[in-house]
């Protein structure tokens, strides 16, 4: 179970580095960034596909969009400059909440 865990951590490093990478591609006409964004999409989807070898689509799913977004927003506000009002900090509060819920209480989890 543990491995899957790894697995969906690794998805979720590949997915952030290809939407970062995405950002800067600006509409796929700047190779590298391009090359980056689709290489890392394809080993996200490689990773994300392990785990649900045994664990439920819906629950994979939900954990890797989950820290996708919250750590994709982060890189915005640091790297890009972007700013966070209070209704997008609560909301990626409430997708952190959730992600918790999943992992410690939801019976759909193998532990």
């Amino acid at each position: 179970m543990l491995l899957n865990y790894i697995y969906l951590i690794v998805a979720v490093v590949f997915e952030v580095i290809a939407t970062t990478a995405l950002k800067q591609t600006v509409g796929f006409t700047r190779l590298m960034p391009s090359l980056v964004a689709i290489s890392g999409y394809a080993l996200a989807f490689y990773f994300l596909s392990l785990p649900l070898r045994t664990m439920p689509v819906g629950i994979v799913y939900a954990l890797w969009c989950g820290a996708g977004i919250i750590f994709i927003t982060a890189i915005g506000w640091v790297w890009f400059k972007q700013s966070l009002d209070l209704p997008a900090l609560a909301g990626m509060g409430l997708i952190m909440a959730g992600v918790l819920v999943i992992n410690l209480w939801s019976k759909t989890v193998v532990h």
